[in-house]
């Protein structure tokens, strides 16, 4: 727990740094270069910079044991901060789509070539810093970092979008075409979907997390698949696992022979939890509740 604490708290401090650096970088250049695109990308870094601040807050919470007042852990306070996220970069995508509308209906201004070379310099670093998050994510199952792994993601695509837009624009002005001189404001418009796309990415996972849906069917066939090993499991009457944050929590209902005792029940019960964990060390608790089985009886439950 520790050590996952400290990389989490390692891409955050990563996250903040870098993205109060492109933030001031591509908000000034934007606005001194008239860029609306690599100005909206500054606001969107903005935002992952309060993103990242969230995560740091809420990482020792999540990381904390199970006590008497949470039984299950404080794992979805990962999933909470996800949520903030998701809400902060839909705010953050309707403000850039309401700018770069608005764009088309004033008099444009050509884009400076140093906006383009910011707006390519965010995208050469948001690759770096989101394989790297989504690395570190997936290893210690990390919701919260995975949700500023995501940040980067949108970062990625809406940076190099904003400099294709600060080119077009600058072609326009160049080869005298005046339509291409709005290529920037729908640069800015694309980036509001990009970001939006995101944000509902995280808004429903976050949803089906919170609202306890039950995880997706390959791996709950491969938790069958292990208890199915167990040839004292006559039937598997009811299965069910839930995402809490960075772990799982499973809930199983298993038939075992009628006659046998509650020391063998509980023996068994014991293996199959251990061998589960053993399988997936993302799942923390296994329920395991033994009904009886008669063979006349394949309906008992």
């Amino acid at each position: 727990m520790e050590m996952r604490e400290s990389l989490a708290k390692k891409v955050a401090w990563i996250s903040v740094i870098s993205n109060i650096i492109l933030t001031l970088g591509k908000v000034i250049i934007g606005s001194y270069g008239h860029s609306d695109a690599v100005f909206a990308d500054g606001i969107h870094s903005a935002a992952d910079v309060f993103a990242s601040v969230i995560v740091l807050l809420v990482i020792k919470i999540a990381n904390k044991p199970a006590d008497k007042e949470h039984p299950y852990g404080h794992g979805k306070a990962e999933v909470i901060v996800s949520e903030i996220i998701g809400i902060l970069l839909l705010l953050v995508a309707i403000y850039v789509a309401y700018e770069g509308f608005s764009g088309f209906f004033h008099k444009v201004e050509s884009p400076s070539f140093l906006a383009m070379w910011v707006a390519l310099f965010s995208f050469i670093t948001k690759i770096i810093l989101y394989r790297g998050s989504l690395s570190v994510a997936k290893e210690n199952q990390s919701k919260a970092i995975e949700a500023i792994a995501f940040d980067h993601k949108a970062d990625i695509v809406a940076s190099i979008a904003a400099a294709i837009g600060v080119l077009i624009s600058i072609v326009g002005e160049r080869l005298d075409i005046h339509f291409l001189l709005y290529g920037d404001k729908a640069a800015s418009i694309f980036v509001a979907y990009l970001i939006f796309k995101i944000a509902k990415e995280m808004l429903t996972e976050a949803f089906d997390i919170l609202l306890e849906r039950n995880i997706n069917t390959e791996t709950l066939q491969e938790y069958i698949a292990i208890v199915g090993e167990f040839e004292e499991v006559k039937r598997i009457d009811r299965i069910r696992a839930r995402e809490h944050g960075h772990y799982v929590l499973v809930d199983l209902r298993i038939s075992i022979d009628h006659f046998k005792t509650i020391k063998q029940g509980h023996d068994l019960a014991k293996s199959i939890k251990q061998k589960l964990i053993n399988k997936n060390d993302n799942i923390h608790e296994v329920l395991i509740h033994l009904n009886p089985y008669f063979p006349e009886d394949n309906n008992n439950s």
